[in-house]
C-alpha cells in the first residue's frame, strides 16, 4: 500500500486527469458514467440529466457541500431539459412549415448529428421553400403578430427553494412577481382579464380559429357580410364562402379581432366578475396557483439553489403561442399566395413563441448554470475520497451544459431565421 502522502498526491493527480478528460465523457449526460472512472461506482446517479435523480442521490459529502453539489448538478440537468424541449419545439414548427410549403420529409432531416442540428436543418429547409414560394407569389407579406405571454409558477419557485435549501422552511416564504402581472384561479370576483381555454365560450380576443361572429380581420369561411374579398373577388356585401377582410356575421376563421362564439385556442376577454379560466389582474380573494408573466423573485436561498430553481422555473415555463394575422397584398399568383398564407398562419405562432416569448426568459440561465457548476466544482476539489468520486459527475455535467448552451443558441437562431424570412423582402 502507498504511504498516505503518496496516496493523497496520487488522488489529486487522478482528479486533475478526470477533469481534463471532458471529451471522454460526452455521453454521460444521457446515461451513467463509464466503468472504472470515479463517479461510476454509485457516487453519481445513473442519469445525470435527471434532476430528480440528482437531488435524491447521496454523494457522501459533508454538511452544506452535499447540498451545493446536488443543487449545481440539478441546475445542469434542468438546462439540458430546456435545451432539448426548445430544439424539439423549433424543429417541429419549422418542419411543419416546410412540409406545408411543399418540402419533403427528407429535406428537413439533419445531415449530421449535434446540438441544435434538428432545428437548424428543419428551419433551413423552411426558409428555402418559403423563399421559393414568395418569389412565385410576388406579393407583399404583411404579418401582424401579438407577442405570446409566458408565465411561471410562483408556487413552484417557493416549493423548489424549500426542497433545495435546508434554511428555507416550507410554506414560510413566497415568491414575488416583478415587471409583469399575476394570473391564477380566482374563486371570487376578478377585475382585469379572464383567459379561458380552447373550446370555451369566448367574447374577446381569440388566438386561433373563431367559430361564431368575428368583428375584425379574418381569413376563412364567412356567412354574413364580407368587406374585402369573397372567394377571391372584391366584396362589400353578402358572402357565403372564403372571406379575406372583415366578416360581420358567423365565421369559421382565423380572427385577429373580437370573436363571439367558440375559439380553438385560448381566448382573452374583459373580466366581468366571475372568471371560469385564469384571472389576470385583481381578485378579491387570494389567487390559487399564481403565475407571473414578468420576473419571479424567489425567496432568499443559497446561490446554488437559486440557480437550480431558476433553471427549473424556466424549464417549466407556460407560453401561449403568438397571435398572428397574415396578409399577402398584390400577389401575381393567387394559388401560391393562398398556400403561403395558410402555411404561415398555421406555423408562425409556434416559431414566434420562441423568438418573441421564450428567448428573453431563458437568456440568463446558461451563464448562471455554468458559473454555479464551476464554482461548486472548485469547492469540491481537495475534499477527500468522496470529492474525488464527484469529480466525474462535474466533468459530465459541464460537458452536457456546454452542449445545451450550443443547442439553445442554434435553436433560437434557427427559429428567428425562419420567422424573419416570412416578411423579409415582402
Amino acid at each position: 500500500m502507498l504511504p498516505t502522502s503518496r496516496r493523497s498526491a496520487s488522488a489529486k493527480l487522478m482528479a486533475i486527469a478526470i477533469l481534463a478528460s471532458v471529451p471522454m465523457l460526452a455521453d454521460c449526460g444521457k446515461g451513467g458514467l463509464p466503468g472504472g472512472l470515479p463517479g461510476g461506482d454509485g457516487a453519481c446517479p445513473a442519469n445525470i440529466a435527471d434532476a430528480n435523480a440528482v437531488m435524491s442521490a447521496n454523494f457522501g459529502l459533508e454538511g452544506e457541500l452535499e447540498g451545493k453539489v446536488k443543487a449545481a448538478l440539478s441546475a445542469g440537468a434542468h438546462l439540458q431539459e430546456i435545451a432539448a424541449e426548445l430544439e424539439a419545439e423549433v424543429a417541429t414548427a419549422c418542419g411543419n412549415l416546410a412540409k406545408d410549403l411543399g418540402a419533403s420529409e427528407d429535406a428537413i432531416k439533419p445531415k449530421e448529428e449535434g446540438p441544435g442540428k434538428k432545428a437548424e436543418a428543419a428551419c433551413t429547409a423552411a426558409v428555402s421553400v418559403l423563399n421559393e414560394l414568395k418569389a412565385k407569389a410576388k406579393g407583399k407579406i404583411v404579418v401582424d403578430a401579438k407577442p405570446p405571454k409566458c408565465s411561471a409558477s410562483m408556487d413552484a419557485v417557493a416549493d423548489c427553494a424549500a426542497k433545495c435549501d435546508a434554511n428555507v422552511k416550507p410554506g414560510s416564504v413566497k415568491a414575488e412577481c416583478e415587471g409583469g402581472e399575476i394570473s391564477g384561479t380566482c374563486e371570487g370576483k376578478c377585475e382585469g382579464k379572464c383567459s379561458v381555454e380552447a373550446g370555451a365560450s369566448c367574447e374577446g380576443s381569440c388566438g386561433g380559429t373563431c367559430k361564431g361572429e368575428c368583428s375584425a380581420e379574418i381569413s376563412g369561411k364567412c356567412d354574413g357580410t364580407c368587406e374585402g374579398k369573397c372567394d377571391g373577388k372584391d366584396s362589400k356585401g353578402a358572402c357565403k364562402g372564403t372571406c379575406e377582410g372583415k366578416c360581420k356575421g358567423n365565421a369559421e376563421a382565423s380572427c385577429s379581432g373580437t370573436c363571439k362564439g367558440s375559439c380553438s385556442a385560448s381566448c382573452e376577454m374583459e373580466a366581468k366578475g366571475e372568471c371560469k379560466g385564469s384571472c389576470s389582474g385583481k381578485c378579491d380573494v387570494e389567487m390559487k396557483a399564481p403565475k407571473c408573466s414578468g420576473e419571479v423573485k424567489p425567496p432568499e436561498m443559497s446561490a446554488e439553489c437559486q440557480a437550480n430553481c431558476d433553471a427549473e422555473l424556466k424549464a417549466n415555463l407556460e407560453c401561449q403561442p403568438a397571435s398572428v394575422g397574415v396578409k399577402i397584398e398584390g400577389a401575381a399568383d393567387a394559388e401560391a399566395a393562398s398556400k403561403l398564407k395558410a402555411a404561415l398562419s398555421a406555423n408562425l405562432p409556434a416559431l414566434l413563441k420562441v423568438t418573441m416569448g421564450m428567448e428573453g426568459k431563458i437568456k440568463g440561465v446558461v451563464g448562471n448554470v455554468k458559473a454555479t457548476l464551476e464554482g461548486v466544482q472548485g469547492a469540491v476539489q481537495g475534499g477527500g475520497a468522496a470529492a474525488l468520486k464527484v469529480a466525474g459527475c462535474f466533468a459530465a455535467s459541464l460537458k452536457a451544459q456546454a452542449d445545451a448552451a450550443v443547442q439553445i443558441d442554434v435553436s433560437v437562431k434557427a427559429s428567428a431565421s425562419a420567422s424573419g424570412s416570412a416578411s423579409a423582402g415582402g
